[in-house]
């Protein structure tokens, strides 16, 4: 069902390109956005852009922020507005994933255990509590494996061990980052414990789809031609169409549609991502929202659709036909940070955004700002977006472009002046 100039709930942690994007894309299609925010809830409107507050680390307490207002449809950007957004969508009965479908999609531990019920594959797994003897839990481990946290997503405090001592020394590093103040403000159960799981080695995807009535749609099939063997795994590259023969690519739609009725997600976006090798598909995890930060950009379809369109529409109960790429391939490239430092500014964007397939380079980090790798980082340097003949050449536009950069990154803090 669709509705005469509907209104949206978005639900936030944070303004940013992604908010101002669907909320740009709404104006384009006539609909309303209403901003629901964690940036404020003691002072009223504090931004004066009329965004409701919501208590994110509180989440139950969101359905009483919006009694008595009417939406027609809700969407989410980023993880922990998904699970507020789900209980919303519950309260207004509107359609979106469940709220406990999207706790399940957030809790790797229980998401694995779903996907081994289903039977789809899966690796050996286990839960660790952060309060164990980190040399008694490495001698039960067999390697080479992976540690997780549990809520922690893009592969924060994700770290490979091929040996016990590698084990002690990851499960240490992310001890220490769970007990971050940044991590500890925003304090779940699942922050007290880790998934420990075998290697899974092979190519990596990644799928945007929405789910309608628990049937999936596929947006989308990114290859990340990037190996991603650790010890850390940022991802960087995403590039679409698929170079994977058909039949590795109706697998990959195959298990994905599995997942989805396993963890019960059943209205809204999803982002999940895959690995391949010879044994089949192993599905890693699969989030209820869309893909995150600026990468959404990367997404054009025919008539000029963006991502943020199709989400739009789909919220109030349309989904477009035509969902066929605008350019036979498409690429984005999450510029990963070198080292840990100061950022002090950046050369060559001008170079990059005028070679050939190059649709922008947008640099988001900031002068002055502290940058910090994985596995404790969480933000890029910024991103590059690129399209072509094919996706080889849509890659290689990419890496042509990160090669003009040069950033300069101080090893240490500025010295200020007393003066």
């Amino acid at each position: 069902m669709s509705f005469p100039n509907p209104k949206v709930l978005l639900v936030a942690s944070k303004t940013g390109y992604q908010v101002r994007e669907f909320a740009r894309h709404a104006e384009r299609l006539g609909y309303r956005v209403q901003l629901a925010t964690d940036r404020c809830h003691v002072l009223d409107d504090p931004w004066a852009d009329g965004a409701i507050p919501i208590r994110f680390e509180e989440p139950w307490t969101a359905p009483a922020q919006v009694a008595g207002m009417s939406f027609d449809g809700v969407i989410a950007v980023g993880d922990k507005p998904a699970y507020v957004a789900a209980l919303i969508a519950e309260y207004l009965k509107l359609p979106f994933h469940s709220a406990e479908a999207v706790r399940a999609s957030r809790n790797k531990f229980e998401m694995r255990r779903r996907f081994a019920e289903a039977g789809l594959l899966a690796p050996a797994y286990r839960r660790v509590s952060l309060d164990v003897d980190p040399q008694s839990a490495a001698e039960e481990t067999d390697y080479p494996c992976v540690l997780k946290p549990l809520g922690l997503s893009a592969s924060r405090g994700v770290i490979r061990a091929d040996t016990s001592d590698e084990f002690i020394r990851a499960f240490e590093r992310i001890r220490a980052l769970l007990a971050s103040p940044e991590i500890l403000r925003m304090h779940e159960d699942q922050d007290r414990f880790l998934l420990v799981e075998q290697f899974i080695p092979g190519k990596e995807f990644a799928i945007e789809g929405v789910v309608t009535a628990g049937e999936l749609t596929v947006l989308a099939i990114f290859d990340k031609p990037d190996p991603l063997d650790g010890p850390f795994f940022e991802e960087s590259v995403y590039v679409t169409p698929s170079r994977e023969p058909a039949a590795v690519q109706r697998a990959i739609v195959d298990c994905t549609r599995r997942a989805v009725v396993a963890l019960g997600l059943l209205n809204g976006p999803i982002h999940a991502e895959m690995r391949v090798n010879a044994s089949g598909v192993w599905m890693l995890e699969i989030a209820g929202r869309p893909i995150g930060g600026l990468c959404a950009a990367c997404l054009k379809y025919a008539g000029g659709q963006s991502l943020e369109d199709v989400l739009l529409r789909h919220a109030v109960g349309e989904l477009p036909a035509n969902l066929k790429l605008a350019d036979p391939a498409r690429g984005v490239m999450m510029i990963p940070i070198p080292r840990a430092g100061v950022y002090s500014g950046v050369s060559g964007p001008e170079g990059a955004r005028s070679l050939p397939g190059i649709e922008d380079v947008i640099i988001t980090a900031k002068e002055g700002q502290k940058l910090i790798p994985l596995p404790e980082g969480a933000s890029y340097l910024g991103f590059i977006f690129s399209r072509g003949e094919n996706v080889n050449a849509a890659e290689a536009a990419l890496r042509a472009a990160h090669a003009e950069l040069s950033f300069s990154i101080a090893s240490e803090l500025p010295v200020l002046s007393a003066g």
